[in-house]
């Protein structure tokens, strides 16, 4: 009786399929993890729940021209008594963004 893993003598063509099984296999646990386990890991410091926060919101709008840089400065200081500066201590109009 002749069976597809003993053909004429040998394995086979068969025995190509079995790491294209495995490759499937892998392939599939990686991407089953990328989807559910590591997506909430490896980001940056400003990815966590203060990611929304008044204060990077305005910094964002003033970043992408919604508004200049005097709304930007008299708004930050209303957010400042309010909220605080992430960054700490730094003044007011000094220093880089």
């Amino acid at each position: 009786m002749q069976t597809l893993a003993n053909w004429d003598g040998g394995p086979g063509p068969w025995i190509l399929f079995f790491p294209l099984i495995w490759a499937a296999v892998i392939v599939g646990v990686v991407t089953l993890l990328r989807r559910t386990v590591w997506r909430g890991r490896g980001r940056g410091p400003g990815a966590g729940p203060d990611a929304q926060s008044p204060i990077t919101v305005l910094g964002h709008r003033f970043a992408s021209g919604e508004i200049d840089e005097d709304e930007y400065w008299r708004r930050l200081s209303v957010l400042d008594e309010q909220f605080g500066r992430a960054a700490g201590g730094r003044g007011k109009k000094g220093g880089a963004a």
